[in-house]
């Protein structure tokens, strides 16, 4: 693999055969693919143990040895080749034609993509992923391959085709991330449709029997055969597209097909096992490393059937653990994808501390800050926006699953409304008070967060804050539920600046490098989300609403001392982050001018990043985990009034406090009594305006 991520993952070319070493290389997956078969047989929640099946091997027939092998762990076995196969060489395929060693069906969004659309297609009452017939098989994976290659050509289109490390993970990770709140909407609105849906959405390979991969398996098969068979001019095209297309490739089609392909794979292990992640980077990666020692390991017809077999080597050594630490009934309680996130998040960010920067490419994120705004237009702005906010809490205050008059909130602040007036007044008041705080606080956040990233992209979430708030918090929920607004306050923000301080550290390598920082920041990000899948799937699988709620950002129930962390964060750390107004104008140009003026750049940039963090735990704390406002009130508020941070921050922040408290105001009225969490709707909400600056960006 070559040192920089920057590189596509062949750039020289294919070194000669050498039958030998790839033979040793062929012959020690395969003989570990064979002794990992054999041990996952001997595992389950039955007595049935590894003697029994030499017994059953020898010829001494046991009726119950028969049913337990095949019942349930055979078609989990061939369940985990078949998963371990396609995923493999879907990745390999796909960092291939994006030119990337980070692209695999997780970064490029095909998993979610799938994902959604199994969900999606429970909802509307086809049950995709239970039945055994040759249609319901069919329908499942055509739902899977038309939601993964949308996601994937979206992602492949917005990162000007996913030759920049950072750019495509950030694309993926945000289309993602909207996937996912989309897929939480449908999984909180249809519970009963989509029971169990939750913990599939990690990867099971829990299997009725052997029906759905015996339909499963030609087409994996077939799809691996056109790999193969585009094996010589995908070798061409890894020299460049100008000299594969002077050699006779049709670049454009043989890509295309790739892709297909790829995605077909990817599509087909979703259908079987639900979106299991990361096999896809890692078992190529590792492909990639030994072809540094082995030559002939980096051709397309050695390396697609190897990052196959390594695939399956992952996948069931991944299965193999969770039962042997955990005991049997983990294996069918705690999803599968759920490993081999954790390992895949620990490979990404690997990768990411391989990263070198390639050159003064960086730009700061202001695509239009070259226009000028005068004073007044600024005021006016902030006028406008104050209007709006005040605006949005009045309705706030006034719809619900029961809406009031103006003339009953009056009547409340002078103690002259009903007792149940007052009781409801009361409680909602909260509510609108931590979607107005919160959104101040990550709209805030997100600015410091893109000045010292210099990227538009970059949010409060890639720093690990957010998700690692998740993970206190799930923990917490879980173990001690009538835990008080105290004790999640400090669970919460205490594992959200461990989560900052692990990514702070891991990135900082003689200075730190944005690139870098994002990309371990993603990394943290995945791995703690699936830490959090994990602490609920084992430890509280029949209470995963309350756990998708908090996940998804809700204010439901929130108390006025659940609002006071929060406050008190903005109170202390806003006039600090407008005092280094100044700093923030200079960390968002470049490297060297920072230092030309005297300015201490690492000091600056880590306490920059740390207020960052504290705010976003603190909202996180306060509301739950709430994505994209961090990212898309920045990016607003510097298009209405410029780049000078002075603008920037009341100007985002208010954008960002108007965006949570509509979206938690609509969540609340459109379908009462039920009610859609905040975060959900700021993730649509905040969606396409992302896709729009990706498409804007995407020749820089």
């Amino acid at each position: 693999m070559s040192q920089t991520l920057t590189a596509p993952p062949t750039e020289q070319t294919p070194p000669p055969l050498r039958p030998i070493s790839v033979a040793a290389a062929f012959t020690v997956a395969g003989v570990a693919v064979v002794v990992l078969a054999a041990v996952h047989l001997t595992q389950g929640t039955s007595g049935v143990g590894a003697l029994d099946l030499l017994k059953l091997l020898v010829g001494q027939s046991d009726e119950h040895v028969l049913n337990v092998l095949s019942g349930s762990r055979l078609p989990r076995m061939l369940a985990g080749l078949l998963v371990g196969v396609a995923l493999g060489c879907a990745g390999a395929a796909l960092q291939s034609v994006a030119r990337n060693a980070l692209a695999s069906p997780d970064t490029l969004a095909v998993n979610a993509g799938a994902h959604l659309a199994v969900v999606l297609s429970a909802a509307l009452g086809f049950s995709l992923t239970s039945g055994s017939s040759l249609l319901s098989g069919l329908a499942a994976l055509g739902s899977a391959f038309v939601g993964g290659l949308l996601a994937a050509g979206l992602v492949l289109l917005l990162s000007s085709g996913g030759t920049s490390p950072t750019r495509i993970i950030l694309a993926g990770s945000a289309i993602t991330m909207a996937l996912q709140s989309l897929t939480y909407l449908f999984l909180l609105l249809y519970e009963e449709e989509t029971h169990g849906l939750f913990a599939w959405g990690m990867g099971s390979l829990v299997q009725a029997d052997v029906t759905p991969v015996a339909q499963l398996t030609p087409v994996v098969l077939l799809c691996i055969g056109g790999c193969m068979l585009l094996g010589h001019r995908m070798d061409i095209l890894a020299l460049g597209e100008d000299t594969a297309a002077v050699l006779g490739v049709r670049v454009r089609q043989t890509r295309l097909i790739a892709a297909m392909l790829a995605v077909m794979l990817a599509a087909a292990a979703v259908s079987l096992a639900g979106p299991i992640a990361f096999i896809g980077l890692v078992a190529p990666a590792v492909v990639r490393l030994a072809g540094a020692r082995i030559p002939g390991l980096m051709r397309h017809r050695v390396l697609f059937p190897l990052s196959a077999m390594t695939g399956v080597i992952i996948m069931l050594l991944s299965d193999i653990a969770v039962r042997a630490v955990l005991g049997g009934q983990a294996g069918v309680e705690v999803p599968a994808g759920v490993v081999t996130t954790i390992l895949g998040a620990g490979v990404l960010i690997a990768l990411a501390r391989r990263y070198r920067d390639a050159g003064p490419t960086r730009r700061p994120p202001t695509p239009h800050s070259a226009a000028v705004r005068s004073r007044r237009f600024v005021l006016a702005v902030v006028a406008v926006l104050a209007a709006l906010l005040i605006g949005a809490l009045l309705l706030g205050m006034l719809l619900g699953d029961r809406w009031v008059l103006t003339g009953d909130i009056v009547n409340w602040i002078t103690g002259d409304s009903s007792t149940g007036m007052a009781a409801m007044l009361e409680g909602r008041w909260p509510r609108v008070g931590a979607a107005l705080l919160a959104g101040l606080a990550l709209a805030i956040a997100g600015s410091a967060v893109q000045a010292v990233c210099r990227n538009p992209l970059a949010e409060p979430g890639i720093l690990g804050v957010t998700a690692g708030a998740g993970v206190g918090a799930v923990t917490l929920i879980t173990v001690l539920p009538t835990a008080g607004t105290l004790t999640m306050t400090v669970i919460a923000s205490g594992s959200a600046l461990l989560a900052f301080g692990t990514v702070y550290l891991l990135a900082y390598r003689g200075g730190l490098n944005s690139d870098r920082l994002v990309l371990i920041g993603v990394g943290m990000w995945m791995g703690c989300n699936a830490i959090s899948t994990f602490i609920i799937v084992a430890f509280d699988p029949w209470n995963t609403v309350k756990a998708l709620t908090w996940l998804s950002g809700s204010t439901y129930g929130r108390t006025p001392e659940q609002l006071l962390p929060v406050g008190i964060a903005l109170v202390v750390l806003t006039p600090l982050i407008v005092i280094a107004r100044r700093e923030l104008d200079l960390l968002a140009l470049d490297d060297d001018t920072p230092r030309v003026l005297g300015m201490r750049l690492e000091r600056a940039r880590l306490l920059a990043l740390l207020a960052a963090a504290l705010l976003t735990a603190t909202a996180v704390a306060a509301v739950g985990v709430v994505g994209f406002v961090g990212l898309v009130a920045p990016h607003i508020a510097r298009a209405l009034v410029g780049s000078k941070h002075i603008r920037v921050i009341p100007v985002a922040a208010l954008i960002g406090a108007l965006i949570i408290s509509l979206a938690d105001t609509v969540g609340r009225t459109v379908i009462a009594p039920a009610q859609i969490p905040a975060g959900l709707l700021a993730a649509l909400i905040g969606t396409p305006y992302f896709v729009h600056l990706l498409w804007r960006t995407r020749s820089r």
